[in-house]
């Protein structure tokens, strides 16, 4: 007897998308098993004994996984295919790696540059991601003029963004030249330009953003545009963290 797993851990072990990208995959209708359509969330199905489909095509769990850090420039959308056909991250890898698929861990925006994860491990995905698993993001932002005391130490206390309030931010000045300052700050969620937000919220504007890394793992002094594969330790401290 195979090991039996759920539906969506099924589909992000066979590299095809994240878990989370599963269960809309499985909302909208795609999946299949054994020829039966699934829309509900919760299926177990045994790995080697169930067909599982994703559009009619059938997914087989990869024993392979790949764990890569690359240094994203600025001007890439961190998707795999983008709808207005500009760059994507795995343009940046897919030469080198071009039989396999590869999908980000999380995003970093299109004017941010910096540490970005990508994988076709849908667990180490969901460990990472996952905002139970509080994993920290650190920044530097580059900030024309500047940002007043009273705008650092409202970070450090959380900030209205949205429809929420961050949690509270560790934040350091770092440098100042020519009218910038430099700041390091880390976060613990990762919202959709959530660093550009808090300090356009205390009043300061972001003009260059970099993420310098993930928990404990840093970004070093790898090119810009280059990746590596994350070492053992790496993979072993962002799964079990």
């Amino acid at each position: 007897m195979g090991e039996i797993v759920r539906l969506h851990k099924y589909i992000a072990m066979s590299g095809a998308a994240s878990r989370r990208g599963a269960e809309e995959l499985i909302a909208d209708g795609r999946v299949a098993v054994n020829g039966k359509t699934i829309t509900e969330q919760g299926v177990k199905v045994e790995i080697g004994a169930d067909k599982v489909a994703l559009d009619g095509q059938i997914l087989k769990v990869k024993n392979k996984k790949y764990y890569i850090m690359l240094n994203k420039p600025v001007g890439y959308v961190t998707t795999v295919n983008d709808q207005f056909d500009r760059p994507t991250v795995i343009d940046l890898v897919k030469t080198d790696l071009k039989d396999v698929r590869l999908f980000p861990v999380g995003r970093l925006d299109y004017e941010t540059e910096g540490l970005l994860l990508l994988t076709n491990d849908g667990d180490f995905t969901y460990r990472v991601t996952h905002p139970k698993f509080n994993t920290e993001k650190t920044y530097i932002a580059k900030i024309k003029g500047g940002v007043s005391i009273n705008g650092l130490n409202r970070l450090r206390r959380g900030v209205k963004i949205d429809d929420y309030t961050t949690s509270p931010a560790e934040v350091s000045v770092i440098d100042a030249a020519d009218g910038y300052v430099f700041v390091e700050i880390t976060i613990h969620e990762g919202r959709n330009r959530q660093v550009r937000k808090m300090f356009e919220a205390v009043g300061s504007k972001v003009t260059e953003l970099k993420r310098i890394k993930i928990g404990t793992v840093e970004l070093g002094n790898l090119p810009l545009g280059r990746w590596r594969y994350l070492t053992s330790h790496e993979i072993n401290y962002l799964m079990n963290k």
